[in-house]
Parts: structure tokens; C-alpha cells; sequence
């Protein structure tokens, strides 16, 4: 489970984020929305660890992020919104590095990802180099090497942004897979369709703070609208005014 209570930020005269809390339980996936600048990038490098909140506590499985950063870590899998890749290491190369810096053993790290290469369609890939690899290959490594530590969390951001059609299906199946392994799955975007189908909570960013949290049913109804498009629009137009 990841929690995030109260957490502010701000840099310069720009308030970042204010007092913002959120949960995301196990065995669910939680979307998180705002329009760009809202603050959802923020947040989630706090959660991260990258950045350190002015105000606030975060924890990941009961570990605090920010006096216990390294094994907090260990229990997240990211996918962070830069999807950088050393070109001259092959995809398998690229996996087995991430296992080795989250200490997975030896013995165990061939295994595991070979069951992501499986899972995630790589056999053809595999053992290229990545210099030179598509939006959607590269977006599969970086998935898998998210992955390889086999953590109880999984955070993307905006995950299927600029991917084709099959590839966008097979990131969609993956999110669902770690859902039915109990895997706490957090993850922003821009699609409501997506989130729509995919999400068993939502949380609404806007100027900062959270503005709206449930079902999409739930986020519909407290906007007084029939889809959830129309219902994120009125909610984060009804922050900024």
C-alpha cells in the first residue's frame, strides 16, 4: 500500500502541491488525473523519493520514504515520465542490470526475466541492443526492468503515452496481471477511456490539491455528470476559478 498524507511543496513563489494525501491499496489500481501543472508530477516524486516534501510523510508497505529511503525503494517498481536506455546494452542486459542494483540474487535473476520477457511479448527483442528500439519497445524495457525486484508496488506515469495500438493493449493486460497478484498498482494519465476502464479508484489533481477521489461512478456523481471526461473538466475548471 502506498500512503501519502499531507504533503506540500513548493519552489520559489510556486506552490507545487498543498496538503495533499492519497491512498493506494493493495490489489487495486488507482489512477491518479490533472490537467498539466496540476501537481501530479510533483507528487510523484515525492513518492519517488527524489524530492523532499516541505511538509507531509509518505510510506510504501509502512516504510517512510524519507528515513528509510533505500529499502522504501526496494519496495517500489517505477516508471518515471524520462524513459532513458543505454543504447548499446541489449534489452536482457538492461533487465538484469536493475535486478542486480535492487539485489536480486544470481540465481534468480535469469528466471525472473525471462518470465518478463514472456510477459511482456520481448522474445524478438530480447537480446538487441536498444539503440534504435520504437517508442513501444523501449516503453517494454523500461516496464521490465520496473519489474524485475518483483515489488509490492508499481507506480507509471503516463504509461501508454505515444504507443500503438498493440502495444497500449499489452501494457493495459500487464497493469491488470499486477492487480491480480495483490500488486498495488499507481498510475497517471491522460486518457479517460483508460482510466475509466481500468481503475478501481481515481484521484483528481488540480492547482495542487486533490479535488476529488472514488469509483468513477463516484467521481461522476459529485460532479453532477454522465461521463468521466466531463466530470474531470468541470472538477479541475471549478479549482482554477
Amino acid at each position: 500500500m502506498i500512503e501519502i498524507d499531507n504533503i506540500s511543496k513548493r519552489f520559489g513563489e510556486i506552490q507545487a502541491i498543498k496538503k495533499v494525501s492519497l491512498q493506494a491499496a493493495n490489489g487495486k489500481i488507482t489512477g491518479l488525473l490533472g490537467p498539466n501543472g496540476a501537481g501530479k508530477s510533483t507528487a510523484l516524486r515525492v513518492l519517488y523519493g527524489l524530492l523532499k516534501p516541505d511538509e507531509g510523510k509518505v510510506t510504501v508497505d509502512g516504510t517512510d520514504v524519507f528515513h528509510q529511503r533505500p529499502e522504501a525503494q526496494r519496495k517500489m517498481g517505477v516508471l518515471p515520465d524520462a524513459h532513458g536506455l543505454y543504447g548499446r546494452l541489449t534489452a536482457r542486459e538492461h533487465i538484469s542490470y536493475f535486478g542486480r542494483l535492487h539485489g536480486v540474487a544470481e540465481n534468480e535473476l535469469g528466471n525472473q526475466a525471462d518470465e518478463l520477457i514472456r510477459l511482456l511479448d520481448m522474445q524478438s527483442i530480447a537480446d538487441r541492443r536498444t539503440e534504435g528500439f520504437s517508442q513501444g519497445e523501449r516503453m517494454k524495457v523500461c516496464l521490465a526492468r520496473a519489474l524485475i525486484h518483483r515489488p509490492g508496488n508499481v507506480v507509471l506515469d503516463e504509461p501508454t503515452n505515444g504507443l500503438d495500438v498493440m502495444t497500449t493493449r499489452k501494457v493495459r493486460e500487464l497493469m491488470l496481471e499486477l492487480k491480480a497478484r495483490d500488486i498495488t498498482v499507481l498510475f497517471s494519465s491522460h486518457l479517460m477511456h483508460e482510466v475509466a476502464r481500468l481503475c478501481d479508484e481515481i484521484i483528481i489533481i488540480a492547482a495542487g490539491t486533490v479535488v476529488a477521489e472514488g469509483t468513477t461512478a463516484e467521481i461522476r456523481d459529485i460532479a453532477g455528470e454522465d461521463n468521466l471526461e466531463d466530470a474531470f473538466v468541470r472538477l479541475s475548471e471549478g479549482e482554477s476559478r
